[in-house]
């Protein structure tokens, strides 16, 4: 950032981790280093400097983590950003907002005509479902989200946004698909998808998400919870799962039938219709908002009839 002006500069609020308290799932990877290279991500993404701004007692700063999330630590950071501010000729601050890894594509596009439109600058963090309740319930501010149901079912994820209804802007069901240019075997049925799915050498999928706890279910109701087990190929996010079935690593891949559409991939067809239980994406606004009159407006956008192609386009339905 340099010493002045700066129009915009995006801020980075980085939550508990490798604070002291016990390490759990994805916070093993979130060293400091790593925190800062995704900074470094987003702040090439929106095209602006960025402040990588440490909550009270992590990553080396002063301070008792134990009095996070309390009005004295929003103060704090209040008073810092003020004083950012001043000391570097800062106008507007740009928070983060979020999205289900499953609305990537159609969000990036759609994104993308907002910000032409409207002049606002949006900076989106994707993430598998746990990926997104941590960083709602520890990753700092942002604006509003669009995110699988079950992650406003998260108690501490459900009162960072505004109370009430949520809106819902697209849903997409389970799919099947094998690398580009394989033979595709017989999904149409139940029964056909589960002698497709025993005779498969392996499967990937995502379990750590919405879609991939979908996934397991269909095993377990088609009596084969068991046998997929040694199988199952478990990735940590949707690319990573598109890449293994395009790189013949793994047989099948079964996931959201909008991440399976992508070059490098053939799709055999959508999981049978009463085994399917399709992942609703749904919108809110943040309680503690920066910017929520943007946020209403992208919202909004979400739901006006320019928006519908995109969505469509990537696979997905509507509303």
């Amino acid at each position: 950032m340099s010493q002045g002006p700066n129009p915009n500069v995006l801020v980075y609020l980085s939550g508990d981790q490798l604070a002291g308290l016990k390490i759990r799932g994805g916070y093993e990877k979130d060293s400091p280093d790593s925190l800062r290279a995704d900074a470094d991500r987003w702040s090439r993404q929106a095209g602006i400097p960025y402040l990588f701004l440490a909550r009270p007692g992590t990553h080396g700063s002063s301070g008792d983590l134990a009095q996070r999330r309390r009005p004295r630590e929003g103060r704090l950071v209040d008073a810092a950003l003020q004083a950012f501010k001043a000391r570097y000729a800062i106008g507007t601050f740009h928070l983060a907002g979020q999205s289900g890894g499953g609305m990537t594509g159609p969000l990036k596009e759609l994104a993308a005509q907002f910000e032409g439109t409207t002049g606002h600058k949006l900076v989106i963090r994707f993430g598998t479902t746990p990926e997104l309740i941590k960083l709602a319930t520890t990753g700092g501010p942002f604006d509003m989200a669009v995110v699988p149901r079950e992650v406003l079912k998260d108690e501490a994820a459900q009162a960072r946004v505004v109370p009430g209804p949520t809106i819902d802007v697209a849903r997409v069901g389970l799919g099947v698909a094998v690398r580009a240019g394989a033979a595709k075997p017989d999904v149409a049925t139940a029964e056909a998808l589960k002698q497709t799915l025993l005779k498969a050498q392996s499967v990937a999928t995502v379990p750590a998400s919405a879609a991939g706890a979908q996934v397991l279910r269909v095993f377990d109701r088609l009596g084969i919870g068991e046998a997929m087990k040694t199988k199952t190929r478990a990735l940590a996010g949707p690319a990573e799962m598109v890449k293994a079935v395009a790189a013949g690593e793994a047989e099948l891949g079964v996931f959201l039938i909008n991440v399976l559409t992508t070059p490098g991939l053939d799709v055999v067809g959508p999981v049978p219709v009463e085994l399917n239980q399709e992942i609703v994406f749904t919108a809110a606004i943040a309680a503690d908002a920066k910017e929520a009159e943007a946020a209403k407006a992208f919202i909004a956008f979400l739901k006006t009839p320019g928006a519908r192609a995109p969505i469509q386009a990537k696979g997905m339905i509507p509303g």
